[in-house]
């Protein structure tokens, strides 16, 4: 049955204190399904052919190509279901429910078998510590559907944004994709300089994949649903190399703040869900922390595209 929430026009509320169960858990079944699309992708650049997207109905790893043909994963936060469909017609489905990693991680390998899919995996998370192996994590096993839901919603909202303010460059910029690793929705614009080697640092990650994700300088934004240590649904953008006055700059709206221990700008998703216009909030923050990126690192400034015009008529920048 479907879970209706909201109105489309509506920013949801979100309140960590009731999300961080479901979304530790969810986070843990999103890198096993993005695992599989990674083993089975060829290699893209900055690791863009492990991200999921955001679709009608949740997230999806897109198509993904096999010995068969091809099949994709849907995590479906609408009916809460794991589909698996395939292009010779075979298709299998999990419920979401609360369920144990383990037990979520043994059901989906089984119904990829039936579909005559294989898949090795490296079988632990990464970017987590403790990084318990999937087949042996009873552990995180709450799902609710209603906070699952809230937080589908508001992926939705922000994707849109994000890909209209992907839409203002012309340089390279990556796709609006979620990684699994941290769970943030992102966007990232590289300037077309070669960067200084990243030092790497995440916990349970191969300094070398960090190091290839970070070979050109970039400016980069996302959405993050919060932490222990940060325990607030959150929008964040930082740049890499990090200029000494990159962090003195004035962004907006009036609530972004800078965390020197982070190194990032931050506004919390809460401001922009209450104003008065939450796209436009948003909108304002990309832009101002990404022209803060660009003065200091000093980007081309011919790489933002003035698309005003250009969105009601259809003509390409």
């Amino acid at each position: 049955m479907a879970t209706q929430i909201s109105t489309p026009s509506q920013w949801p509320e979100l309140a960590f204190e009731y999300l961080k169960d479901t979304l530790e858990t969810v986070q843990l079944w999103a890198q096993i399904v993005g695992k599989i699309r990674l083993v089975k992708t060829p290699w893209i650049n900055h690791s863009w052919h492990v991200t999921l997207y955001v679709y009608p109905r949740g997230l999806t790893t897109g198509n993904i190509p096999y010995e068969g043909g091809s099949f994709q994963i849907d995590m479906d936060f609408v009916d809460h279901q794991l589909l698996i469909t395939a292009s010779d017609g075979k298709s299998q489905s999990i419920a979401l429910r609360p369920r144990s990693v383990a037990d979520f991680y043994k059901d989906l390998f089984e119904k990829l078998g039936v579909m005559g899919i294989e898949a090795r995996i490296y079988p632990k998370p990464n970017e987590l510590d403790p990084a318990i192996p999937f087949a042996e994590d009873e552990q995180h096993k709450t799902y609710d559907a209603v906070q699952m839901n809230l937080y589908w919603q508001a992926l939705m909202r922000i994707n849109a944004v994000f890909l209209r303010f992907r839409a203002e460059y012309t340089g390279k910029c990556s796709p609006v994709h979620l990684f699994w690793g941290a769970f943030d929705l992102a966007v990232t614009r590289f300037s077309g300089r070669e960067a200084p080697l990243h030092p790497g640092g995440a916990p349970n990650m191969p300094i070398r994949v960090m190091q290839e994700a970070y070979s050109h300088e970039v400016s980069s934004a996302g959405f993050w649903g919060g932490g222990e240590a940060f325990p607030h649904p959150a929008f964040y953008s930082y740049c890499y190399p990090t200029p000494a006055d990159f962090g003195n700059q004035v962004v907006e709206p009036n609530e972004a703040f800078y965390s020197n221990e982070m190194g990032e700008y931050f506004l919390l998703y809460e401001v922009v869900q209450r104003s008065a216009d939450p796209e436009g909030t948003l909108l304002k923050f990309l832009r101002s922390t990404y022209k803060a990126a660009a003065k200091t690192g000093k980007w081309d400034d011919k790489l933002c595209c003035d698309l005003t015009g250009f969105e009601t008529t259809g003509v390409a920048c």
